[in-house]
C-alpha cells in the first residue's frame, strides 16, 4: 500500500510540473504598453533608450517582459482607440510622451498606471495635482522649464540680430501650448519681436501655415515641442531651408533634418529614465507616490551646415556654448 501510494503521489507531482512551470513563467511576464505619437521608424531613437533602461533592470522584451506598441502616426484622434487596445491587452503600465497623449490616457483610465516619458508642464496643464505627489495613476518626467520659449527666442535673435518678426508653430490641441504661447509673447515683447503664430493641429494644416509664412515674410521660425512637428520634420525643415528661414526647435531631430538649432532637454535620456518608473511600478510602487522629475540640463545643438546653407555667420560665443555642433 505504501509503495502504491508513493507511486501515485509521485505521478501526480510529475504531471503537475508542466502546469506549475507554465504558471510560474506567466507570472514573470509583465506587459508594458507603449503609446507612440508617430511611427516606429520615427521614434526609434526614443524606443532604443527606453529598451536600454529596461535592460538595466534585467527586463528583456520577449523573455520576462512584453512591450505592446501602438502608434498614432501623427494623428491624435487615434489615441482613444489605441489606448482602448492597450487596456484590452491587460498591460500593467502604459508609457507615453507628450501632453496630448498623456491627457488621452488620463481620460481613458484612472486605474492603469501611466508613466509619462516626457511632457511639458503637468501641473500647469492640469494633468497632475503636484510634482512631488502626483496624486493619481500618472507619474513620470517633465521636460518643461521657466521661460524656455524666451530662451529660444533669444537664441534666434543672436543669429539674426535685426530680427523683427518670427513665425511660431504651435498646436492648439496641445494644452501645454497655451502656456508656451504666453511665455513666448512675453519674451517677444521684451525683445521687440512680433510673433506670427501658426496653428497646426494636423499634418494637413502645414500647407496653410507655409502659405501664411510666405505672405508675411518673417525672419525666423520657432517650433514648439509637439509630435506633429516631429512627425513632419523633413517636410518642415525642407520648407525652412527653401525659404532661408533660421529656426530654433524643441527637438534635436529637426536639427538633424536640416534645422539650424535646438534647445531643450534630452528626450532620449528622458525615455531611458522612464524605465526607472516602469521598474518601480512593476515591483508594486504606486504612481501617486512617485514624484515627477524635472530636467536639470538643457542641450544646445547647432547645425553649422544649415547655417552655411542659410548664409548665416554663427557668432563665436554661441558656438562656444553649444553642446554639439553638426558640421
Amino acid at each position: 500500500m505504501r509503495r502504491r501510494n508513493f507511486v501515485a503521489l509521485l505521478s501526480g507531482v510529475v504531471a503537475a510540473w508542466p502546469f506549475a512551470a507554465r504558471a510560474q513563467h506567466e507570472r514573470k511576464i509583465s506587459r508594458v504598453g507603449f503609446l507612440g505619437n508617430s511611427t516606429a521608424a520615427l521614434e526609434a531613437n526614443l524606443v532604443g533608450p527606453f529598451r536600454e533602461g529596461l535592460r538595466k533592470y534585467g527586463y528583456e522584451d520577449g523573455r520576462n517582459v512584453e512591450i505592446v506598441f501602438r502608434w498614432a502616426e501623427g494623428r491624435y484622434e487615434r489615441f482613444p482607440a489605441l489606448i482602448a487596445e492597450l487596456i484590452a491587452a491587460n498591460v500593467d503600465v502604459i508609457v507615453t510622451a507628450g501632453t496630448p497623449a498623456a491627457f488621452a490616457v488620463k481620460k481613458a483610465t484612472s486605474t492603469v498606471p501611466v508613466v509619462m516619458a516626457a511632457v511639458g508642464d503637468p501641473v500647469g496643464t492640469g494633468l497632475v495635482s503636484s510634482l512631488a505627489r502626483p496624486g493619481s495613476n500618472i507619474t513620470g518626467l517633465s521636460g518643461t522649464a521657466t521661460d524656455l520659449e524666451g530662451k529660444r527666442l533669444e537664441l534666434l535673435r543672436e543669429v539674426v540680430p535685426n530680427l523683427s518678426q518670427a513665425a511660431f508653430f504651435l498646436n492648439p490641441a496641445n494644452a501645454l501650448h497655451d502656456i508656451s504661447l504666453r511665455q513666448a509673447r512675453a519674451a517677444a515683447n521684451a525683445l521687440h519681436i512680433k510673433l506670427l503664430p501658426q496653428e497646426v493641429r494636423r499634418s494637413e494644416d502645414l500647407d496653410g501655415a507655409f502659405a501664411s509664412i510666405v505672405k508675411d515674410g518673417p525672419g525666423g521660425l520657432l517650433i514648439l515641442a509637439d509630435r506633429i512637428f516631429l512627425h513632419n520634420r523633413e517636410r518642415i525643415m525642407k520648407f525652412a531651408t527653401e525659404r532661408r528661414l533660421p529656426s530654433v526647435n524643441a527637438y534635436r531631430e529637426l536639427v538633424e533634418a536640416g534645422g539650424l538649432m535646438s534647445y531643450g532637454p534630452s528626450y532620449e535620456d528622458m525615455h531611458r529614465r522612464a524605465a526607472d518608473y516602469v521598474d518601480k511600478i512593476l515591483k508594486g510602487a504606486k504612481p501617486s507616490d512617485l514624484p515627477i522629475e524635472q530636467p536639470t540640463k538643457f542641450d544646445l545643438l547647432i547645425n553649422a551646415k544649415a547655417a552655411n546653407a542659410l548664409a548665416i555667420a554663427l557668432p563665436a560665443q554661441l558656438l562656444a556654448r553649444a553642446d554639439e555642433v553638426i558640421e
